[in-house]
Formats: C-alpha cells, structure tokens, sequence
C-alpha cells in the first residue's frame, strides 16, 4: 500500500485514515472507526495484539538446523532451558501407490540428490483455520491457502521446504534434470526467468515447472479449486541451488535454506507432517511415499580423544558429562576407556572434525567455566626475527636520510617494466585490476618512478621517495625477494642561504647507499665496489656493490637512472638517481644490532695528515687504492681521502695520478716523527706491493 497526500471532501490531506480491513482488524471498508469514551486512554494501544508473540532470531550462516523452530529448541534444551518435545507419531493411511512417474536424470552437474512425494486426491483446498493464519503471520508470512501454509509451516518447523504442485496441471511425469540454454518459465512472484545451461529444473514433458530447491512455477502452482496435489520434500546441492540463485538474482525462504545445506534425510519426516495436516484441514486420500535417488546418506562417526578437551579449552570434562551434552544436541555416542565415538546427525553439516565436538562441548558447559591464566612473561625467542628486524631497520635507515616511503601494488605496468627488466620473462597477471597493473613488478623501480614523475608534475621537483617491497622473477612460490629501493631527482640546496645550490648526482644516491648497508650491519671494509651495474642505470655513472670481494654476493646497484628511460618517461627534471639494495644478500650478524654498534670516541692526541701522490694504472679503481691504505694499520690510519686524480698530460700513457689525503692520530699517544714516517712508508710500500703503483715525485 502507497501512502500519498488525497483530498477528502475537497480538502488536501496529509494524513493517512485507514479502515478496519486496512488494518487487519475486521473486513469493514465503510464508514470511520469511532473512538468514543477513550479520552482517559490517550497515548496508550488502542489495538491489542491477539497474534502469537514471536522472537527474531540471527542464524550465523554455519547453523542451517537452526532455521527451523525445532533446532532452537534442541539448542534451548540442551542448555538447560526445558525439555525438546519428541515429534508425534501419526498414522497416516496411505492404501494405493504414488501413481506418477518421477525420475532424476544422470548427467554432469545434477542439482538434485533425491527427490521424495506423495499425491493426496480429493482435498478440498481453502482458507486455513485462525490458528495456522496466526503462526504464518506472526512469522511474517501472508496465508494463501491451506495447503501454501502447511508448506510454509513445515518449512519454519522443521527447516524442510516442501513444495506443492497441481498434479492435474502436471503433463503426464516429473523430470529432474538440467536445464537447456535459453528455457524460461514463469515462476510464483510473477517473473519470467530465462535460464542458462545446467541449472536444476523440475520438469514435465512440456517444459519446466520450477527451480530446484528454489522456486516454483505458476504453470503448475495450487489453487483454491486444486483437487490433486504431488507434495514434493527433496535434496537439492547447495552448490547448485546457490549458483543458480546468484546467475538469476532470486531470494526465497527455500533457496535460503537449501544453499545453507538442510537436512537430507528429513524428506520422509516432512511429508508425514504435512500430509498429516493437509488430511486433516482439506480431506483428502494420501499415497505411499516415493523417494527417487539416494534414499537416506549415513551419519558420519569422529572419534575423540578423551583428553583433547583439556587441552584445548584448559579445563577437564567426564565421559559421563560429554555423554550427555551431545545426546541432548542428537548425536549419538559410544564411550571406551580413552575415546568417544560420536555419530554426527545428517542435520549438523557443521560438524566434520573432532576440535567441532569439542566446540559443542564447551558451547553448552559455559564459557565462562574456562579459568583465566595470566601468560608467562618469559620471551624465550625474539618479538622480531632478523628479516622483519632488518625490514624495519632499513625503513629507519633510508627515512633518516630524507627518503619520503611509498607504498605501492606488487604489480605494475607492463610498459614501465620493460625499461628496468630487458632480457627477462614477463611475469603476466591473468585477471588485473586494471589494464595499466597488468604484471607482477620485476624491479623495486618499476613504481616508484612511475610516483616520482606524478610527483614531480604536481609540482615537487626536489623529492626523494624510497620502498621496500617484493620483486619477482617467476610466478611460482618462492620466485621472488624482498628489495630497498630509492630514487632522488632535482636540485640539492635550492633554497639555502649558506650552501651552494647544485644538481642532485651518482656520488648522493652512492653515500645513501654506502651508509645504508653500514646502519644494517656490514663492515665498510667488507664492503667491495666496482662499477659493473644493471642496463637501465647510466653505464658511466653507476657502479655496484658486492660483499667482500667481486665474487661475493650482490649487496646492492646505485647510479643514475639511464638517460634513454628518463626521456621516455618525460621528466621534467632529468637527473634521476637511484640506488637498490637486496636484503636477502644481506648476512645476520653474530651479535645483536645495538651490540655491534660502536661507541663514540674522539681521541685526546694530536693528528697528523700526510698527502700521497701515487702513478698507478689507469685501469685501476680509485676506491681499491683507498681501500688498501685504511687497512695498513687501523689503530693509528683515522681517515682516507682521495682529492685528486689526473690523466694525461705528462703522466705516461696507460697511467693515471692519485692524491691521496691520510689522517693519523693516535687514540693512546701522541706520535713522534718516527712514528708517522714509518707509517707513511707502509703505505707506500704496501700500495706499490698491491697495485705496481710508485710515488709521484
């Protein structure tokens, strides 16, 4: 009914009057209820409820036995709230055979497991008695017809949807089978569905007359002149009749229990008590039930040890007590000396595994039996342990260097990929996203400078961002690592008064990488760099760092970004930098990371510094040469610095000029002359030892 604003006696109303058959009270349409005598009354009920009292109940999507009124009250009653009343035994006469052909076909993807009817002749269909209108209204129902809501009440009874066709509107048989491409019929709320392939139908020989386990059709649907009915109770898969609802968009009470997974063998106690009531309120002679398919599937047994319950739950429970508690709930129970034997009802799908019983056990003992214990506040192992350590360390590390951290997908643009993975396999995504996030990233690169250049068109040009995420090289499990990866781009100190304003470069994003794998734990002497990187970065200005020696294992890449894939992604600022560092190539200390940390401490004594000028081959690596003086003598060598290096001119051809800086101090004296000459003659010494290289005169 649609309230809307009318006019009464020309007069526009934005009131609603009703008449008592508008309200359910009586069936007078005429005239106004006249409420006289009830000033005292105002604001108290003027209509007094007469229906059954009713209590909403939620039913989580694991319990399908309780949508039916019978598996509440089972739960109610084991619990301690009354007693379950046992189902009443009728005797039902049934003195000819159930005369029409039904018959489920064997083919791929049936819906239908079994399918149990009765044909009763002769009823006389009609409105139902006050007391069945009650219960179906107060369930929020609308009565049609008797033999509609003793459906409908069996259905909220037991949780057993039945359905009842005109048998007379019945073409000759019942065929359950799937359905073909394009059928469609009209179903009981008035729509026409156009069915897809391998859906489950009822059918007679002229086509379908409903959905299985879902709903019925009008072709065959009862009638108050309905003098023949077939009562149908069957099994419909849950998997079917869900799949089949969701292509179609239908919701019914049926389909809502059938996708749940009702019981399969309560087929011969829903017909019983329909039957029964449908003889009762419409006459009629009942058949001897016919069930086609599967006839009854056996309960599922699961032993239990009798000392799992404790622990699981902490507290002990007797064979005796749990005994009791699953026989209340219907299952049946064999005990031995250190085990139950539990047989699982047909109506509790839920139940498949021994830690279920135990659910059930404690659910209905009490929760609140199960005693507090405070946890033990002894750490045995490490909160972290080294790789979430060193993944929250290298965060730390590259945010302190003024990195800003992105958070991006494991996927990528396939276009942007192939700047940073030449020569390696695409790595497809089969259902992306978007058509922009096609395939799994093979470079930490592959997003970041996608952000950097959103970034800097929004106007940041000065910005470094940094990640730590997966990359892959494969699709299966274990084809990928985690890396660190950070990209700078723009101007240092654009703005500073007391610096001057240069071009971020290879020697920024190289001390950022340096000093990241120092913080995480590696030696700077351990540290071996050459200048064999990747092809995306600039093959001039970028170099490599390995652990140890050349041999070892690749610790990380720094260098510009490739002046070809800069211009292809159209930067606004064209010097971009970027460094990755692989952790799993990065070795777990002996000692824990705050105890391998060193100690600050400036020496007392005087420094030296002595300048080198060394003619060695110009092949041979500047830092190898720096290399190779920290390690003369530790304890006194503090500091090494290259400040120059010169080819050409009249240095001899294949040869190059380095200048050396070396800061000596002491931390426990301070040196003499001698001291720092026999020190500085190491060095030479030792240089011209490992690299050919002689002092400059």
């Amino acid at each position: 009914m649609k309230l809307k604003i009318a006019k009464i006696r020309g007069v526009e109303s934005h009131g609603m009057l009703c008449s008592e058959s508008e309200l359910n009270l009586s069936d007078e349409s005429d005239g106004i209820i006249e409420l006289k005598n009830r000033e005292k009354d105002i604001g108290k009920n003027y209509f007094k409820s007469k229906g059954e009292k009713s209590i909403d109940v939620s039913i989580t999507p694991n319990r399908p036995d309780c949508l039916g009124v019978r598996g509440i009250a089972r739960d109610l009653a084991s619990a301690g709230l009354g007693r379950l009343s046992n189902l009443k035994k009728t005797k039902i006469k049934q003195n000819f055979s159930q005369p029409m052909k039904i018959s489920i076909t064997k083919e791929k993807n049936q819906g239908c497991m079994s399918f149990g009817a009765c044909y009763i002749r002769n009823i006389k269909n009609k409105e139902s008695p006050t007391w069945l209108k009650e219960k179906i209204i107060s369930l929020g129902l609308k009565p049609i017809s008797a033999v509609v809501d003793i459906t409908n009440y069996v259905m909220l009874d037991l949780n057993r949807p039945l359905h009842a066709y005109d048998a007379d509107k019945v073409d000759k048989e019942i065929i359950v089978r799937n359905s073909k491409p394009e059928e469609s019929f009209e179903a009981l709320d008035g729509k026409q569905y156009k069915l897809k392939k391998n859906m489950c139908v009822i059918s007679d020989r002229s086509g379908p007359l409903g959905l299985g386990g879902i709903i019925g059709g009008t072709r065959s649907g009862t009638e108050l002149d309905t003098k023949n009915i077939l009562l149908e109770a069957a099994y419909f898969y849950p998997s079917s009749v869900r799949k089949t609802s969701n292509i179609l968009d239908i919701d019914t009470d049926a389909k809502y229990r059938f996708e749940r997974g009702i019981d399969p063998n309560s087929i011969t106690e829903g017909l019983e008590l329909a039957t029964d009531l449908i003889i009762k309120i419409c006459g009629g002679q009942a058949s001897k039930f016919s069930i086609t398919g599967k006839p009854k599937v056996k309960n599922r047994v699961i032993e239990i040890d009798n000392n799992k319950f404790k622990k699981v739950i902490g507290i002990p429970i007797s064979s005796v007590e749990a005994k009791k508690i699953l026989t209340s709930l219907g299952f049946k129970v064999k005990v031995s000396k250190k085990s139950l034997k539990v047989e699982i009802p047909t109506w509790r799908p839920d139940v498949n595994q021994d830690i279920d019983i135990i659910e059930e056990l404690i659910r209905i003992k009490g929760f609140d039996k199960i005693s507090l214990v405070d946890p033990e506040r002894k750490r045995s192992k490490d909160t972290l342990n080294f790789k979430q350590k060193l993944f929250h360390l290298s965060q730390r590390a590259v945010a302190n260097k003024g990195y800003l951290e992105a958070v991006t997908w494991s996927f990528t643009d396939s276009l942007i990929d192939k700047q940073f993975s030449k020569g390696k396999k695409e790595i497809e995504i089969t259902n992306p996203i978007s058509s922009d996030l096609n395939v799994l990233r093979r470079s930490i690169f592959s997003n970041l400078i996608i952000y950097l250049k959103k970034n800097q068109d929004r106007g940041y040009p000065d910005i470094s961002l940094f990640e730590i995420g997966p990359i892959f090289s494969g699709n299966k499990p274990g084809e990928q690592q985690v890396v660190l990866g950070g990209l700078k781009s723009g101007v240092a100190n654009r703005k500073s008064w007391d610096s001057k304003a240069r071009n971020i470069d290879v020697f920024d994003v190289k001390a950022d990488a340096i000093k990241t794998l120092i913080e995480l734990g590696i030696e700077e002497n351990d540290l071996h760099i050459s200048n064999q990187t990747e092809d995306y970065y600039n093959p001039v200005r970028s170099g490599s760092v390995k652990y140890k020696s050349a041999n070892g294992s690749q610790l990380a890449f720094f260098g510009e970004i490739h002046p070809a894939i800069v211009s292809n992604l159209d930067f606004k600022e064209q010097n971009v930098c970027g460094f990755e560092i692989f952790l799993k190539n990065i070795p777990e200390p002996k000692k824990k990371y705050r105890l391998i940390k060193r100690n600050y401490s400036v020496s007392e004594f005087q420094k030296s510094e002595r300048d080198f000028a060394f003619i060695i081959d110009k092949n041979y690596k500047a830092g190898d040469v720096e290399k190779i003086i920290s390690e003369v003598d530790n304890s006194l060598i503090q500091k090494v610095l290259i400040f120059d290096v010169f080819e050409g001119g009249n240095m001899p051809e294949g040869k190059k000029s380095i200048a050396i800086n070396v800061t000596i101090q002491s931390m426990e004296k301070t040196l003499s002359e001698k001291d720092i000459n026999d020190v500085s003659q190491k060095i030479i010494n030792i240089v011209k030892a490992k690299t050919g290289g002689t002092i400059r005169s």
